[in-house]
């Protein structure tokens, strides 16, 4: 019996170390929405995924340096564009699958009236306003644009607080470090900042697009399985839950 169990050991021990496993860089807007697509995937293929969340420009790097990455969604096409460029990605997979959508959030004990738009940042109950880096955080770019182009950055310039990551940048509001942030929708949209605090959408043509793209990457470890969930992440149930989660599709305005 004793020898029995351990042939069966021996039997099982290969097939665990061979489980199908790939990792993905991700942008951290799609924190959310990506904890139901990965769970959607494992339960159909058996394989698990492992998501990295961060800023497009710094998990950018990471690849640029070697990171053992399979896939890489970034919040800004062009990181992706550029690793397509340079033979990091594999030719061919670039893939356009959202746009995102900046809001401006704030707790509901704030009692800010964010339907008055970017001008209620101006408001001398505002002391805090936080952003993602706009140094490698496309949100953080976004929110500078939507900034000056309601002539109010240098007015509030002293009052922003940087996240590294448009995550943390909720997080910085959530938890009360600061009064007021620039979020990304689909973070506003998930059930507990939803339920904790209020929002309004910064009209789009306030700020450059927020064209977010996919690749896989060369240095992948096993591409047929990447290249399964990128195909899987372009069904229309996955389009679906992108579009639930406050993104908007591609060519779709």
């Amino acid at each position: 019996m004793k020898r029995a169990r351990l042939l069966a050991l021996f039997v099982l021990v290969p097939l665990l170390c061979n489980a199908q496993e790939i990792t993905v860089a991700a942008a951290a807007d799609l924190q959310y929405v990506f904890q139901d697509v990965t769970a959607r995937f494992e339960k159909e293929t058996g394989a698990h995924v492992k998501v990295i969340f961060g800023s497009s420009g710094n998990l950018f790097t990471q690849i640029q340096n070697g990171a053992p990455f399979d896939l890489f969604f970034s919040a800004d096409i062009e990181y992706p564009q550029k690793l397509e460029a340079a033979g990091t990605a594999e030719s061919g997979t670039l893939y356009e699958y959202a746009e995102g959508k900046l809001v401006l959030w704030t707790a509901k004990a704030t009692h800010l009236d964010v339907n008055r738009g970017l001008q209620v940042l101006l408001d001398p109950a505002v002391k805090k306003i936080a952003i993602a880096n706009p140094q490698h955080a496309p949100y953080g770019r976004a929110a500078v644009a939507a900034l000056r182009n309601e002539g109010i950055y240098d007015k509030v310039a002293d009052k922003l607080v940087l996240g590294e990551n448009i995550s943390q940048t909720a997080s910085f509001v959530a938890s009360g470090s600061a009064d007021v942030g620039l979020i990304a929708l689909s973070l506003a949209l998930a059930p507990s900042l939803k339920e904790s605090g209020i929002y309004t959408e910064v009209p789009v043509d306030e700020y450059p697009a927020i064209r977010q793209g996919a690749v896989v990457l060369t240095a992948s470890k096993d591409r047929r399985l990447a290249q399964q969930f990128l195909a899987f992440v372009k069904t229309p149930a996955v389009v679906k839950l992108l579009k639930d989660y406050g993104f908007a599709l591609p060519n779709a305005h």
